[in-house]
């Protein structure tokens, strides 16, 4: 997006601090006597005809050890601006989820993509209120907020942080430094904060910064250029295996779902030695997809040897939430895809649709898959029985009537068989609490369907460019007509381990991580 250069405006720094004068107390008699300091302190000059300049997509940082008057500075430039939007002094509706006080006014996609700027990248935090927050997590949401609100004004004041990152890890912290500079540029805001961490400068890139703290107070002025997020610069990645997973699984939104049967496993660590970032999942695909048959021209149709030799699936790609939205999960998708050894890999994401992860990582993008067969009819009839399966009482209401339990158990068995998993999800040992949760994983909007060819011959010339682009919910996949038959003929046979060479040899199977 480009932003239309305009005037800067120029502010200018002069800030004295007077302690007040304070009654003498029997306690306070005694400290000065014994140490030699004056009843009143003398005034102190902070910042001294200092020219600050502020305009779209800037940032100053003011930065300085604590007590060099970084906050005294902010209220000083506060005072000088038209409507400035502090973070932290806007309060959050009652009892509302998170995503509908962020950018309300805009298109959920924005509110998306300001929560994960500001290092709230996960699902389940989008729909909790801000009071059921950690700490650092209502941080982020009030900088997301201030944020929010300032993309909802035609003319927005600038945006004031105080102690900025001060209560985040300081992994998170440079990313949503990284993050933040990219958010700035891109809309056209204007942002000021004051920090004692120097570690995010590097990510933050402020267009000027004014150090306090010394002899004088220093101004030095920089160029953002675009660069990697410094996480980047050491990281590494590194083979892993299923066990890997189980750190990563509460971090996904369908934590819940089977990895089918894992060929390779890819762990992205900061440093070597260090904690892991990210872990990406391959397993063996499934047998028919409509979209991988128009994509490859029918390439793999009835033929599951080449199927076998040539192609994977990237069944889980799960980034550290400290991590996501810095650019880190697309570069370790893109350096990985050549290692997993096959011509051809694809991927089935839901975040597909507000998240181009996959596009900026050499995939190509081919349109959402449709709804499976009878979810239509599915959805019509639960309408039809009143039932709603995000009620909080959902779960009791599959325990209570054997009619609503069926049809719940016959959906996720349903789901299992189509997806082909190497995973048992039994659904007759399972609590009405888990059938509920697992249901509501499958009635959500189908998936978005990537493509990765590593000769760059599919998708070829047959298809159009609007099959590339879809335009609705279920657009985007023509459904083979003998695709629900072969699917149940099918049913039950792909129990096994596809080896290289299109043979069936056993294998065992990944253990189920719930």
């Amino acid at each position: 997006m480009a932003i239309e250069t305009s005037p800067l405006q120029r502010i200018r720094i002069n800030v004295i601090h007077e302690p007040a004068v304070v009654p003498m107390t029997p306690r306070k008699r005694d400290i000065c006597l014994n140490f030699g300091i004056p009843p009143r302190e003398s005034p102190h000059v902070i910042a001294e005809n200092l020219d600050v300049h502020l305009g779209a997509g800037r940032i100053i940082l003011l930065s300085g050890p604590s007590g060099s008057g970084k906050s005294s500075v902010l209220r000083h430039l506060s005072d000088q601006l038209d409507k400035p939007l502090w973070v932290g002094r806007s309060a959050f509706p009652a009892n509302r989820p998170l995503i509908d006080a962020v950018a309300p006014r805009e298109k959920l996609s924005v509110a998306l993509e300001v929560l994960t700027a500001c290092g709230l990248g996960e699902p389940r935090l989008w729909v909790r209120r801000f009071c059921d927050l950690s700490d650092g997590e209502k941080f982020r949401a009030s900088l997301a907020r201030a944020i929010g609100a300032a993309l909802c004004n035609p003319s927005p004041g600038a945006i004031l942080c105080d102690e900025f990152t001060a209560i985040l890890h300081r992994r998170a912290a440079r990313a949503i430094a990284h993050n933040l500079r990219k958010l700035v540029t891109r809309h056209g805001l204007t942002l000021i904060v004051a920090t004692t961490h120097d570690d995010i400068t590097a990510d933050l890139q402020p267009d000027e910064t004014v150090r306090l703290g010394g002899m004088q107070p220093e101004l030095l002025a920089h160029i953002p250029k675009d660069r990697v997020v410094s996480l980047r610069r050491g990281a590494c990645i590194e083979r892993g295996s299923v066990r890997d997973y189980r750190t990563f699984s509460p971090m996904h939104y369908r934590n819940r779902d089977g990895l089918g049967f894992v060929d390779k496993v890819f762990l992205l660590r900061e440093a070597p030695g260090k904690d892991p970032l990210g872990i990406l999942v391959f397993a063996h695909a499934p047998r028919e997809l409509a979209l991988r048959n128009r994509a490859t021209e029918g390439r793999f149709t009835r033929n599951m040897r080449r199927l076998n030799r040539e192609l994977r699936i990237l069944r889980r790609l799960v980034m550290h939430p400290d991590v996501r939205g810095c650019g880190l999960g697309h570069w370790f998708v893109q350096n990985t895809l050549p290692l997993v050894g096959v011509r051809f890999i694809e991927c089935l994401a839901v975040m597909g649709a507000v998240n181009p992860v996959f596009e900026k990582a050499g995939m190509t993008r081919i349109g959402r898959c449709a709804l499976p067969p009878g979810r239509m009819k599915l959805l019509e009839r639960m309408r039809e029985m009143k039932l709603d399966p995000f009620a909080p009482d959902f779960h009791r209401t599959i325990g209570r009537y054997p009619r609503v339990r069926e049809l719940v158990k016959k959906t996720i068995r349903d789901w299992v068989a189509a997806m082909h998993s190497g995973n048992r999800y039994d659904v007759e040992c399972r609590t009405p609490i888990e059938l509920s949760r697992a249901f509501r994983q499958l009635i959500g909007d189908p998936p978005m369907y990537y493509l990765w060819d590593r000769d760059e011959e599919y998708p070829g010339r047959a298809m159009q460019p609007a099959d590339l682009e879809p335009t609705g919910p279920s657009h985007g996949d023509r459904a083979n007509p003998h695709e629900p038959q072969r699917a149940k003929r099918d049913r039950g046979k792909d129990r096994h381990h596809p080896a290289g060479d299109g043979s069936m040899k056993p294998r065992r199977r990944s253990r189920e991580l719930e």
